[in-house]
């Protein structure tokens, strides 16, 4: 083996190449953003669901609200009523209405306030800071939502 000192000197190359991203990061996580509330969802207090199910199943909840605005024509949502179709008693609709979730797929109603299934007159009437609300975490995340693709970016609001 004639070139056998190159060969290794390349593998060391390689490793140290493929090992440096490991090493650099030297297994610290990034920093968890915090979205920043607007002064509407301040005073709000509440929204559709929990947050822990906001957090977890958002894109999942406005997928189906498509789903069913452009193919059935529902245009209200009402997590009272929801529950109530996934035939929920009332003493367990009145226990969740203040329970925190788990982060399981739950229906937690919290009012019996009706919503209009609107990413732009329901969601982003509270939450209009896409840059210091929406984009923190997918930017953290990785994601590049196609939200955009449709709607109209809101005009971000000092």
């Amino acid at each position: 083996m004639y070139d056998g000192g190159k060969i290794i000197v390349g593998l060391i190359v390689c490793l140290a190449f493929f090992l440096s991203p490991f090493i650099y990061d030297a297994g610290k996580a990034a920093k968890a953003p915090v979205p920043e509330l607007t002064e509407k969802a301040k005073e709000a207090k509440e929204c559709v669901e929990s947050t822990p199910y906001m957090r977890a199943w958002h894109m999942q909840l406005l997928d189906q609200w498509r789903h069913e605005v452009v193919r059935g024509a529902e245009r209200y949502y009402s997590p009272t009523r929801k529950a109530r179709e996934m035939r929920l008693d009332q003493q367990l609709i009145d226990q969740w209405r203040h329970a925190v979730s788990d982060g399981t797929r739950r229906y937690m109603p919290k009012s019996d306030k009706v919503y209009e299934k609107s990413l732009q007159k329901t969601c982003l009437d509270c939450h209009s800071n896409k840059s210091k609300f929406c984009d923190e975490c997918h930017n953290y995340m990785g994601i590049d939502p196609y939200c955009w693709d449709c709607h109209i970016e809101p005009e971000e609001k000092k």
